[in-house]
């Protein structure tokens, strides 16, 4: 017997090959599985233990786990597409946190925090740089979802719902609306649109026509944080986010209803995600007739928010928001009784493109490119009222009709006042604000207890107002940038604290520091009982902001140099350019939880210092004004200012400072997983310390306005040394209960202020070219509640109905003095949505 060993061999090879070859197919899925891990951890940072996780692909079960005694799960796919979690635990809602795109052998970290079932605490990014727990942050910030936004068309009285802060709108809907943070003036706050400045340059921005179309929360940071954004951060931070497609199939939600003042409204919006792809765009169109003469308002709007991650660990997103509206401008109705014949219009576009990169489990950078576009025209078209001739020298003027109008303070006044003046008509006026920025951002996590942060921004701004009747035509352009760092960190779950700060190179104002610190201390963690944590809290900082560009175009410097002629004498008398107005904050508090987090008491001190602020001094006082000019020197500064001293015409310094102290107080929590509650007390006082403006026109030219024969002293056009700065109540409140059920959905907010300083602005312009309209400043404004409604109810599967009633007590004292509020006033309409989901 013979053997052919040569082709048994062969044969055993061939086997062994062959067993191999399907063994790797078989286990190639298990080599290439991706891993889905993270850690799951309470807002306080503590870990939670036996959390369930559930992971879907799209609409498809992939898997399912719990975390370990450390807080720590893990999820192997083997598959790619769009995935997302849902996780739940015991005392904790619900959380779904965004989906993301996954390939089949990705590694992909998601640490998840839980909220409590019974109270709000969200994640907030505008603290720290970083998305962070509130509870880990001693800042004060707050939150509003898309429940606070899903009835309101504009922002106005959504944001009176801020502790600290106070909201006023010169009239009725699509009225000019300013927002003041804990004293601070309304242009002392960013405003951040993705992660993009989009205010006016100088920080000024005005909430009136800004629509809720595409946005999907607004987060308000209350204190100053240059550190962070840069300038006009001075007061606060008002970030907007818009939202995102996350539906497998496309969502479609139209939108539109119906109410009085001939109101209305309609929206469309398409959302979802494919793959590494996801889109939600919108368009929206409002109008409205208001109740006075010559108000109608209307405001069209467009948003989009587009991502693609190419792959696991980078993510690119552009967004877009597009918005053009008109108002009429009636002016100050009851000094009036007529109407001016007036427009303004504005056309805004703010475009952002981001790439966020985890590059590392630990190191997450990202790269943002921000455009900015804003335009404002505003037009007098032909004059109002009655012209009169009011003084000897035949000067001429429009006035209102005869009125009678009463402060809050009970003080009277009677006459008919100067509307318009005799010019070239129509009359208009125009101003853009541009703006291109870029903004990078690295943050390293060293361990799970330090995270450090890295940025740079840069700005490059340009302005322009054109006035073709006064033959003004002034541009500018400004460079910013800034280089900032910060460190955010814990010491065993119990004091969490921030350090930072920014070195900043303006072309206004040359270069500043701005340092930030604040720390937050449980003197009880976070546990189940009646008290279930006690937290201290204390925070220090300092801010600038920018000049605003009619404060540049009218300053003493910019008239003196490009508009007088007189550059020698900018030299000589040493006059600079205006400085950067300034911001220094010292806060402390405390945050008290009950019934195992059922229910937050957070209380808090602040003290804002407001130096080197701006305000416009009358030609015939900056003289006597400026220190250390010997009279040869006033008399040259007389000379070159020529005609503004002869008329008294202003012109912007640096002269006025104030401060602003007071108490915040806020309660919130919940009934149950679908009622929650919430409410807030502030008392502010503020208080002028220098002001050029007012206070020195009796002493360098023995006139002061006062009223009637009292001697009572008015400031006519800003507050007197001593007094409340204009327009902010010294007591602000508010209080919101909301229902979310499964087919029902109801919100109710009251808001409430205290009476408020301010001044009828009517300076020599009465019938006889006097002060008989101006009336005293202390507690001039009224009071107000304003109180609003509004709910849905699921009719069918893809239909519902909802209304909102605003304004229930018909309040018309809302606005500042002379300004009409809208009164009672409601909107019912529907809802369809074809498709899963209209985005997250």
């Amino acid at each position: 017997m013979s053997f052919d060993f040569g082709r048994a061999g062969l044969s055993m090879r061939t086997r062994i090959s062959r067993f191999c070859a399907i063994l790797f197919l078989f286990s190639a899925p298990l080599l290439e599985a991706g891993v889905i891990r993270g850690t799951v951890t309470d807002t306080s940072g503590a870990t939670v233990v036996g959390a369930s996780i559930v992971l879907m692909n799209g609409a498809k079960y992939v898997g399912k786990t719990v975390s370990t005694s450390d807080g720590s799960y893990q999820l192997v796919t083997g598959q790619s597409g769009r995935f997302s979690l849902i996780i739940t635990a015991q005392s904790f809602r619900q959380l779904e946190p965004p989906s993301f795109y996954a390939n089949a052998g990705a590694s992909i970290e998601r640490n998840l925090v839980m909220e409590p079932e019974w109270v709000h605490q969200s994640i907030v990014v505008t603290a720290t740089g970083t998305p962070t727990p509130q509870q880990q942050t001693s800042e004060a910030t707050s939150v509003l979802g898309p429940l606070d936004l899903g009835f309101r068309e504009n922002f106005v009285d959504v944001l009176r719902l801020m502790p600290g802060t106070a909201s006023t709108q010169a009239g009725e809907t699509g009225a000019q609306a300013s927002f003041f943070v804990r004293g601070g003036a309304s242009d002392a706050n960013k405003i951040l649109l993705d992660g993009v400045s989009i205010g006016d340059l100088g920080g000024r921005f005005d909430f009136g026509p800004l629509s809720t179309t595409g946005i999907q929360t607004s987060e308000v940071y209350r204190g100053p944080d240059s550190s962070l954004y840069g300038a006009d951060a001075g007061s606060g931070v008002v970030a907007f986010t818009t939202l995102k497609g996350s539906s497998s199939s496309p969502s479609l939600r139209l939108t539109g209803d119906l109410g009085d003042f001939n109101t209305s409204r309609e929206l469309a919006e398409l959302s979802g995600a494919h793959k590494t792809l996801d889109y939600y765009a919108a368009a929206s169109w409002m109008q409205t007739s208001n109740s006075l003469p010559d108000d109608e308002f209307h405001v069209g709007t467009a948003s989009g928010n587009f991502g693609w991650q190419p792959i696991a660990s980078t993510q690119i997103r552009g967004t877009v928001h597009y918005g053009i509206d008109a108002t009429g401008v009636p002016n100050t109705w009851q000094f009036y009784h007529v109407a001016d014949d007036a427009t303004q219009k504005d056309q805004d576009l703010f475009v952002s493109g981001s790439i966020d990169n985890q590059t590392t489990a630990d190191f997450h950078n990202s790269l943002r490119y921000g455009m900015t576009r804003k335009r404002e025209q505003y037009n007098l078209w032909q004059p109002s009222g009655q012209l009169i001739t009011y003084d000897s020298f035949g000067d001429q003027a429009y006035f209102g009709n005869a009125v009678t109008f009463t402060g809050a303070n009970g003080y009277i006044a009677s006459g008919r006042a100067m509307l318009d003046f005799p010019e070239q008509y129509p009359f208009n006026e125009q101003f853009v604000n541009n703006r291109d920025q870029v903004v990078y951002q690295g943050d390293y996590r060293f361990t799970p207890h330090l995270i450090a942060l890295v940025g740079f921004h840069y700005e490059d701004e340009r302005g322009l107002e054109n006035i073709p009747s006064f033959t003004t035509y002034e541009s500018t352009e400004r460079t910013n940038s800034d280089y900032l760092a910060s460190v955010h960190g814990d010491f065993k779950g119990r004091v969490f604290y921030t350090l930072g700060g920014s070195l900043e190179h303006y072309s206004q104002f040359g270069t500043q520091t701005s340092p930030r610190a604040g720390l937050s201390v449980y003197a009880i963690k976070p546990r189940h009982g009646i008290f279930s944590g006690t937290r201290f809290l204390l925070n220090f900082g300092d801010a600038v902001r920018e000049p605003a560009l009619t404060d540049q175009f009218s300053s003493l410097y910019q008239f003196l140099v490009y508009n007088s002629g007189f550059p020698s004498t900018v030299q000589q008398l040493h006059i600079s350019p205006l400085a950067a107005p300034t911001t220094r904050t010292y806060e402390g508090g405390f945050e008290q939880d009950f019934f195992s987090d059922r229910l937050i008491f957070r209380t808090s001190y602040f003290h804002n210092e407001f130096g080197k602020q701006i305000e416009s001094v009358g030609g015939r006082l900056l003289p006597s004004l400026i220190p250390g000019l010997t009279p040869a020197q006033q008399q040259q500064l007389i000379t070159a200012l020529g005609f503004y001293y002869q008329d008294d015409f202003g012109l912007s310094v640096n002269s006025e400072a104030y401060r602003a102290e007071g108490i915040e107080t806020t309660v919130e929590g919940g009934i149950g997983h679908s009622i929650f509650l919430r409410g807030g007390y502030t008392w502010l006082e503020g208080v002028v310390q220098r002001s050029f403006d007012s206070d020195n026109e009796l002493l360098s030219e023995g006139f002061e306005p006062t009223y009637g024969n009292t001697g009572i002293p008015i400031g006519a056009l800003s507050p007197l040394k001593g007094a409340r700065p204009f327009r902010i109540p010294p007591q602000t409140g508010f209080v919101s209960a909301s229902y979310a059920g499964k087919r029902f959905t109801f919100i109710s907010t009251a808001a409430f202020a205290s009476r408020s300083d301010d001044s009828t602005f009517l300076e020599d312009e009465d019938l006889s070219g006097g002060n008989s309209l101006l009336l005293p400043n202390r507690n001039l404004d009224h009071g107000y509640a304003n109180i609003n409604i509004g709910g849905s109810y699921q009719w069918i599967s893809r239909v519902s109905i909802y209304g909102q009633a605003e304004n229930l007590a018909s309040d018309q004292h809302i606005a500042p003095i002379g300004y009409v509020s809208l009164p009672f006033n409601f909107r019912a309409g529907l809802r369809i949505r074809i498709g899963k989901g209209t985005g997250e």
